[in-house]
This record gives C-alpha cells, sequence and structure tokens, in this order.
C-alpha cells in the first residue's frame, strides 16, 4: 500500500509541474464536500451514484415529500381539506422517523407547520 501512495503522489507531483492541473474546472473555488455522515459507510458509494444519476435515497425522498406536503398546506383554505392533510402529514413524519436512525429535520419548516395546524378548526358534525 505504501508503495502504491509513493507511486501516486510522484505522478501527482510530475502532473503539477507539467501545469497539467492550470486549466482545472472550478480552480480557485473552494470544494463543495456533500456531508455524508449519516449514511452508513457500506452504502454511501450507492447513494453518491443514485444521487448522480438523479435519483434520491429512500429517506431522502420521504423528507422531499413531507417538504411538498407541507407547502399543499401553505394553500389550502378548506378547512377540513386542510385538517386532513395535517393528518396524513402527521402519518408521513412518524413513518418516516420509525424507519430511520435520526428523525428527519424540518426545524425550519416546523414553526410554518405548527402555524398551520393552529389555524385547523374542527367544527363538530351537527346530528343528522
Amino acid at each position: 500500500m505504501f508503495k502504491f501512495t509513493r507511486i501516486a503522489e510522484k505522478r501527482i507531483k510530475e502532473a503539477m509541474e507539467q501545469g497539467q492541473f492550470d486549466n482545472l474546472r472550478g480552480k480557485g473555488r473552494p470544494l463543495e464536500i456533500e456531508d455524508d455522515s449519516f449514511v452508513p459507510q457500506d452504502l454511501r458509494m450507492a447513494y453518491k451514484m443514485l444521487k448522480n444519476a438523479g435519483f434520491l435515497p429512500p429517506e431522502l425522498q420521504e423528507e422531499k415529500e413531507i417538504k411538498q406536503a407541507i407547502e399543499l398546506l401553505g394553500s389550502m383554505e378548506d378547512e377540513r381539506e386542510r385538517y386532513r392533510q395535517v393528518m396524513k402529514l402527521n402519518v408521513m413524519i412518524t413513518k418516516a422517523n420509525m424507519m430511520r436512525s435520526r428523525p428527519i429535520n424540518l426545524e425550519v419548516d416546523q414553526v410554518y407547520y405548527r402555524k398551520i395546524v393552529e389555524r385547523v378548526k374542527v367544527r363538530k358534525r351537527s346530528p343528522g
């Protein structure tokens, strides 16, 4: 392994001296490092490949759907439908949290979510 590292370092140094890295895209800009610490190490490469292909892991897809449901709540005017959507959203969040090792982080959206829930008024049905 040590021999391989020395060979790689030597080739990188030679390429730098020849100017092969001078015109690289993104030169001089900070690297965009993704935080994948929540992904188990054995799944990181597979998740990266899926992401590059335009697919989301199931956990992130669920989080995306939950955020879309929260946005939908903001545009609803019918109180009954809004109440149904809140109930559906609660089930989605509970289901997602049960399947994950860490809860979904909706801190930014939670303030808005609470405001929507507070606005929902449930009317008792008259017998009839």
